[in-house]
């Protein structure tokens, strides 16, 4: 974990990562945190995150490219793991709301992976 991104003890993922918040997990390693979302809009919906607090995918810095590059070189198994179907008949969508502008709710890096069947309840 980057020690540059101390744990929020105000942060909701944050808490879930702490087991201070329990959720239903996708994966978990000594960096990664990956959990279903609990209003999810398709049958497949769940989130990654990097354990270490990045608010933003806006204050991503060089030394948190480790990370991120294992979270999205697993991103794939995790998706058929949990139910999308192959690519290219199948496949999934990756989301990264960032800021106030880009509909960011928890202020800690988080990507979503949506997939399955459609249709979808949004997106």
């Amino acid at each position: 974990m980057n020690a540059s991104h101390a744990q929020d003890s105000s942060c909701l993922f944050c808490k879930i990562v702490g087991g201070q918040i329990p959720s239903r997990k996708v994966y978990e390693d000594s960096d990664i945190l990956a959990f279903h979302d609990i209003q999810p809009w398709a049958p497949v919906h769940f989130l990654v995150i990097p354990k270490a607090h990045i608010p933003s995918m806006a204050q991503l810095a060089e030394a948190d490219a480790p990370v991120m590059g294992r979270i999205m070189s697993l991103i794939p198994r995790l998706a058929l793991q949990e139910g999308a179907r192959p690519y290219p008949q199948g496949g999934f969508r990756v989301v990264i709301n960032t800021g106030e502008d880009g509909h960011q709710e928890v202020h800690h890096l988080h990507i979503h992976v949506i997939g399955g069947p459609r249709p979808w309840v949004r997106g």
